[in-house]
């Protein structure tokens, strides 16, 4: 059932799966997978302004009731919304010709289960399905792109959660994409270690994250079992509408760590158009 799901979206699995253990729940219920994807990945839902884990969870937990603790060696099977969640999440990735099944869909899917905790909790802090289709459709992976990175999709795909995420602008997020070494190069040339990047993540990376720039992932440039690279071209809209282009490409070296991918260098070069 779950060949499609990234890497991300598998650990959602796993977390709810935990958090309905926490809360004595024999079931996975919706709101156990939204906790899971406010574990996994914090910068989807801070896309939206005003939402918060603490927030959440806290909402949460004033709508069930916590029983005795579970052992994590139980099995817990899926709520029948739940799996109801998880078939909407694979119907957003087909509607959108996409092989993959990430955290955005996860997000939608449980958005489409009307009456569901997780559902709720979610129209309250200001989510919307036809929001976030925008957003995937806004940046879809290159399918090109995709067939190219052959054994490194999962690197494709942290690569796109990172410039996904870039929209919150969320050091304490983002920043861990970043390998201990990871070097970023602004397109001045200054270089800045990971420690810099994380105290100057908002300055850095400011102008990625504004409504009018958009971003294409090319091709990769190598991909191999353990080595990623690939370059993003930018563009702000606004300023190609007033013939004052704003175009940059960032080149992006990520390597294999563990059974995750990690960003060691992060390079910005102006583009010069003719």
């Amino acid at each position: 059932m779950f060949e499609r799901y990234t890497e991300r979206a598998r650990r959602v699995i796993f977390f709810a799966r935990y958090e309905a253990s926490q809360y004595g729940s024999p079931y996975i219920e919706t709101e156990h997978l939204l906790l899971g994807l406010l574990r996994e990945d914090r910068a989807l839902l801070n896309q939206q302004a005003g939402a918060s884990e603490e927030a959440i969870r806290a909402e949460i937990e004033k709508q069930i009731t916590r029983g005795t603790r579970i052992s994590t060696s139980v099995e817990v099977p899926l709520s029948p919304d739940s799996a109801m969640a998880l078939r909407f999440a694979a119907e957003e990735a087909e509607r959108l010709h996409q092989r993959h099944v990430g955290t955005e869909h996860l997000l939608a899917g449980l958005l489409r289960v009307e009456g569901s905790l997780a559902a709720k909790v979610l129209l309250a802090n200001g989510f919307a399905v036809g929001v976030i289709r925008e957003r995937l459709a806004a940046a879809p992976l290159d399918a090109r792109a995709m067939r190219l990175a052959g054994p490194n999709r999962e690197a494709l795909l942290t690569l796109h959660s990172f410039l996904s995420g870039l929209k919150s602008l969320s050091s304490g997020d983002l920043a861990g994409f970043f390998a201990e070494n990871a070097e970023f190069v602004d397109p001045s040339g200054k270089r800045c270690n990971r420690d810099e990047i994380q105290k100057e993540f908002q300055t850095l990376f400011a102008a990625y994250a504004k409504k009018n720039v958009t971003y294409v992932m090319e091709a990769p440039l190598a991909a191999t079992r353990e080595v990623f690279v690939a370059s993003v071209v930018w563009k702000n809209a606004l300023m190609v509408s007033e013939q004052r282009a704003w175009v940059q490409r960032m080149s992006f070296v990520l390597l294999l760590k563990g059974e995750g991918w990690e960003i060691v260098l992060a390079q910005a070069t102006p583009v010069q158009l003719a």
